[in-house]
């Protein structure tokens, strides 16, 4: 498959807008942090909502309750590590914000939905999954692979420089494996959604990559397994 210039453009510009958004709300303080989830759970559930109507019409409200464990349940626990590890780390990271963690979640899926589709795009030639014709095998073991490296050895070094570094190095790499094999998950689940519903994306306010559910879908099956992971063993 080989990678259409055009879109390429059209994704990158979009994603650098993405990430500074992103980034300002996740590391700028705790009501940013706050503010952007709020933001983010508003708009997965207005689309989510959308969806189902448009799978199960006049009987879609029991199956829109199925939204508080596919998006709430995620959402609250991303802001329980942000804020509990603002308590337990303050005196040790830079101002106490506890942001390491989250950040390092949200950077896990970041690689691995970049690198899968670069990786894919250039070398794929193996289809991973029906539900979702365009991914392959080849995008997505490389995807997982680099963003397990990237983060194992890239991330602790500008935590070092930014955030707080006491975590052992091998807590990215398990970090970065969970999320990528849960993300990719979360991506066919709602890539089953979309299709149940005869819809290519959730929603259009990001041109490029969709809506916010084509956008977090990965992020919001990774928290709770993150979530547990740093629970019982960080």
């Amino acid at each position: 498959m080989a990678i259409n210039i055009s879109t390429l453009k059209i994704r990158a510009l979009t994603s650098l807008i993405f990430v500074a958004v992103m980034m300002t709300g996740l590391l700028w303080n705790e009501w940013s942090f706050l503010l952007l989830f709020i933001v983010i759970h508003a708009g997965c559930w207005i689309e989510f909502i959308g969806l189902v109507k448009r799978i199960y019409g006049t009987k879609h409200l029991g199956y829109t309750l199925l939204g508080l464990l596919y998006i709430t349940l995620p959402i609250c626990l991303m802001i329980d590590l942000r804020m509990n590890w603002s308590n337990i780390m303050a005196g040790y990271d830079q101002g106490g914000h506890g942001n390491t963690l989250p950040l390092a979640i949200i950077l896990s899926i970041w690689v691995n939905d970049t690198m899968a589709y670069l990786v894919g795009s250039v070398i794929g030639r193996t289809p991973f999954s029906s539900i979702s014709p365009k991914k392959t095998w080849e995008g997505t073991i490389g995807g997982a692979i680099l963003s397990v490296v990237v983060m194992g050895y890239v991330f602790p070094l500008l935590s070092k420089s930014f955030f707080y570094h006491g975590f052992h190095q091998s807590v990215y790499f398990l970090l970065a494996a969970i999320c990528a094999i849960t993300g990719t998950a979360g991506d066919l689940l709602e890539s089953k959604l979309k299709r149940m519903a005869n819809v290519k994306d959730s929603g259009a306010i990001m041109p490029g990559h969709g809506g916010f559910l084509d956008r977090f879908d990965s992020l919001l099956v990774a928290i709770p397994f993150a979530w547990l992971f740093i629970k019982l063993f960080v």
